[in-house]
């Protein structure tokens, strides 16, 4: 498969739309719908009680009300890293001195272009950021066992945190 050529059809605030021209391996073309989405970063703080902090919040996608690690979209030119070592203060509040990626993942490869990356982060401490203008979310930490049973009884379901635990707990397993 080889692209033949991109239009953009719409432009947001957080991603584009694009239609793309596939050449197929038979020789024909077809065309996708494609949604440009800068990359992303998810955090799992780990507290030193063995406690993961997550945040809740309302979510236009699901009409509902989310519980989710901490996540955000990198800035034009911003490394991974430095988006996650922003995100956890402005959503949680804290920082850590621990940092390691675990993972990285497509969240939705069929139409997307994000690529998530995924960090550890432990040796927390207190230094909050301000919510961006249109957050809205509470805080929640729960122990790694009650986690794992939350993930059994489907009370998480966020993708990207689903991922990213079990990235985490295929590495304490």
């Amino acid at each position: 498969m080889k692209i033949i050529d991109v239009s953009t059809i719409h432009v947001g605030r957080a991603f584009s739309v694009e239609k793309v021209n596939v050449a197929l391996p038979d020789g024909r073309s077809k065309y996708y719908d494609r949604i440009n989405h800068r990359d992303s970063a998810t955090i799992l703080p780990l507290d030193e009680e063995n406690y993961i902090w997550f945040v809740r919040q309302y979510r236009m996608g699901s009409e509902n009300f989310l519980l989710e690690l901490p996540a955000g979209v990198l800035n034009d030119g911003e490394d991974p890293l430095t988006c996650a070592q922003r995100e956890i203060r402005e959503e949680i509040g804290k920082a850590a001195n621990d940092w390691e990626k675990i993972g990285a993942f497509y969240l939705a490869p069929g139409y997307c272009t994000e690529m998530n990356h995924i960090f550890l982060a432990r040796d927390l401490f207190s230094s909050p950021l301000s919510l961006d203008e249109d957050e809205f979310l509470s805080t929640e930490r729960h122990s790694v066992g009650a986690v794992m049973d939350m993930i059994k009884e489907c009370r998480i379901q966020d993708g990207k945190t689903i991922a990213a635990l079990g990235i985490f707990f295929q590495k304490i397993a």
